[in-house]
């Protein structure tokens, strides 16, 4: 029986829900009365239901798909306007004891190179990712009760927020782990993470059994309960996520907003942030075998369909896909991208770019460095962003969202974006991006609406010039 309320993940996640609001959405797919209403409103601002967007999902009309897009754009610029906040994952272990069939760190791969990283060697991690000018990171490790216990993971973030280089500082870390406990949770929050991220590979519950056959998280109720336990935890922001191509993208697309709508029934507040990653290459995997590849021109729709049934979360989109993918999807919802990401163990500090891909997670489509990402943002007239104010000044989980959904957070982004930019510029940029990302700060700076920002922000970028760092609002 589907109950947004429950805490039980088979009634949140109803299979019956889900198969009706596919069925309702295929007959409902050339409903133009009823598509016309569900674009109007969507134009509003305020979200759909799942039932909602996935009939403009089988909706197969152009002229309907030109104005989701349309749509898409206009809420992300009321929402987030031109800024875009950049990170990077930093992996710590692939030590895994899952049986993941789409993961190379699946236990039964005996040929992935396996590495657990010191706290020497985080430090290392750190300090490179600190030269390249991030602030923001997302801590990944694999499920293994032995080599990543919860104590490893907590020694881990206390180094890395403790290490300062030159100008560099990690002032926000978001924990991408594997579900685990409430105590932990909990042990999580008194850490000072940012958000939680899980990602849920797909919602569907046979499928999830075929592609999850051992360990831990072949648990399908105790994986899809965990963002609830982060809840009680005390971790007011999580982050929810399919992995699109492993299952039929429709049934998946209904599940991930199914979830959003329970978290915001329960707990008040929606997720945080909604990533949404495709399947692809990597040591062990071949993306061919999964026979429910999403093709470019769907995957995009998915993305400004979320943007338009979730319109206050943040939408993050990897490396894994290319320049041109991820250049399109920034237009239609994407608001945080990784840059100059590696996504193998050690993969910042080692010199052989083949030890890197050896042990990768996933090949990564967009090899830019982090300064060619932010100069293309900049020439793209994007304002990149490497704030991490709202969570240092407690406008996290409902606080957050009562900001965001009245759409008064923008007073703080802008002028803290702007600010951010600057001190990447003063120490990190190189010529060209230094002056593409010094006219880019002149051209946001009349967006900061609230007067008293813009003039304090104009004041603390002379001061940034001169040495002085973390301003923020």
């Amino acid at each position: 029986m589907y109950d947004p309320k429950s805490m039980k993940a088979e009634e949140f996640i109803d299979h019956g829900e889900v198969e009706a609001t596919l069925a309702y959405a295929d007959a409902n797919r050339n409903n133009m009365p009823l598509i016309r209403a569900i674009l109007d409103k969507a134009r509003e601002g305020k979200g759909l239901s799942h039932r909602e967007a996935s009939v403009l999902l089988a909706c197969e009309d152009e002229d309907v798909f030109a104005e989701v897009c349309e749509l898409a754009r206009e809420i992300k610029r009321k929402f987030y306007g031109n800024r875009i906040v950049i990170f990077a994952p930093l992996y710590l272990s692939n030590y895994c004891v899952n049986g993941c069939v789409y993961c190379p760190y699946h236990h039964q791969n005996h040929h992935i190179p396996r590495k657990k990283l010191t706290q020497e060697e985080i430090t290392r991690e750190v300090v490179a990712l600190q030269d390249l000018g991030h602030k923001r990171l997302l801590l990944e490790a694999g499920e293994h009760p032995k080599y990543n216990p919860i104590e490893y993971i907590l020694e881990s973030i206390k180094t890395i927020y403790s290490i300062k280089h030159k100008n560099g500082q990690i002032r926000r870390l978001n924990v991408n782990i594997a579900a685990t406990t409430v105590e932990n949770y909990r042990k999580l929050h008194d850490a000072e993470i940012g958000t939680y991220q899980l990602f849920q590979e797909t919602y569907h519950p046979e499928e999830y059994k075929k592609l999850h056959p051992k360990g831990p998280k072949a648990d399908y109720a105790w994986h899809t309960e965990a963002h609830d336990r982060a809840m009680e935890g005390g971790i007011d922001d999580v982050g929810l996520g399919v992995l699109f191509g492993l299952t039929l993208y429709k049934y998946d697309f209904v599940g991930l907003l199914m979830h959003a709508e329970h978290l915001e029934a329960v707990w008040g507040v929606g997720p945080h942030t909604i990533s949404v990653p495709r399947i692809c290459p990597a040591d062990d995997i071949d993306p061919h075998t999964f026979s429910n590849a999403v093709p470019d021109a769907i995957f995009l729709k998915i993305v400004a369909l979320i943007r338009l049934a979730v319109p206050y979360t943040g939408m993050i989109m990897s490396t894994r896909e290319s320049a041109r993918i991820r250049s399109e999807a920034l237009e239609l919802g994407i608001s945080q991208i990784s840059g100059g990401s590696r996504t193998s163990v050690g993969g910042y500090t080692i010199a052989d770019i083949r030890d890197i891909e050896n042990s990768a997670q996933f090949e990564t489509n967009d090899r830019r460095t982090l300064d060619e990402v932010v100069r293309w943002l900049l020439e793209n007239h994007y304002l990149p962003s490497f704030c991490t104010a709202c969570y240092r000044a407690g406008r996290t989980g409902d606080r957050f969202m009562e900001f965001a959904k009245n759409g008064a957070i923008a007073d703080f982004c802008q002028a803290n974006a702007i600010l951010t930019m600057k001190e990447y510029l003063c120490d990190y940029a190189s010529p060209k991006t230094l002056v593409e990302g010094e006219q880019v700060i002149q051209l946001e700076l009349p967006k900061v609406k609230n007067e008293k920002f813009r003039n304090a922000s104009v004041k603390r970028l002379e001061r940034i010039a001169q040495g002085e760092r973390d301003f923020r609002f």
